[in-house]
This record gives C-alpha cells, structure tokens and sequence, in this order.
C-alpha cells in the first residue's frame, strides 16, 4: 500500500479545531480526512475550521469527505467551514452544488470581486434546490 500523500496538523483551542491539511485528497487519503474530522467530533470539538492552502489536489472522494464531515458537524450542534480552497475545489463544489453545505462556499462566483473585477451575475439555476439532509443520508458515500 503506498504511503498516502497527505498530512494532517490539528491545533486546538477549547470547543474549536483548526485541520491544516497539506497534499492530495483523493481515494486514498480521504479516509484519512474523515478519521481525523471524526476524531475532533468524538474529543468535543464543535467548531471545524479547514485550511485548504497547502493542499494540491481534491477529488470527489475529498469532497464526500467534507460534505459527511459537515453534516456530521451540523448534526451535532456544531459547524464546518472550508477556508481558502483552490480553484480546483472550488470547480469541485460549484459543479456539484454543494456549496450550501460547506458554510459559504462555493466561492466560484466570489474570485473576480476579491481580484477586483466586477462582480458576475449568477444565471438562475433550472434545477430545484436539493434539501439538505437528503443529499448525504442513506449511506451515499
């Protein structure tokens, strides 16, 4: 098996966590995402800040890991938040219209304001609005 590419730093502060995450998530290493998201719940930790900085690459199977993760979270009192995701993450999130489950995310239609362009009008969406517990439950992984 080879060594996943990916490292976890967790700093924590009282009922709050800050995961740094540096690498690549992917089928590999997204169970490593989760374990290390379970364990803030099971220790307590009610606030989950994520630092995307440092990581590369994030496939579908990150994504999962961040959307149980929140909804996990959520389901426990708490809350999640993605903080500075790469454009690929964002791509990601924005594809799959699972911002709304991420706190604030996606940001897709935020980069050209904070790079001071103007801000883009959204076209409006021809598909319903998904609730938000059935898009996680049922054991869809």
């Amino acid at each position: 098996m080879p060594i996943p590419q990916l490292k976890v730093y967790r700093h924590d502060r009282e009922s709050r966590a800050l995961l740094t995450l540096a690498g690549e998530i992917d089928i590999d290493t997204a169970p490593l995402v989760r374990e290390s998201l379970e364990q803030c719940l099971r220790d307590g930790i009610r606030t989950i800040d994520i630092d995307l900085t440092a990581v590369a690459f994030c496939d579908c199977s990150g994504l999962n890991a961040f959307l149980h993760a929140s909804q996990r979270t959520t389901a426990a009192g708490g809350s999640l938040q993605l903080h500075y995701p790469r454009p690929l993450v964002v791509r990601l999130v924005d594809l799959t219209d699972s911002g709304f489950l991420l706190r604030g995310l996606p940001l897709g239609r935020l980069l050209a304001p904070l790079q001071g362009g103007p801000v883009p009008t959204a076209p409006a969406s021809p598909r319903r609005p998904a609730p938000v517990v059935p898009a996680l439950s049922g054991g869809v992984l």
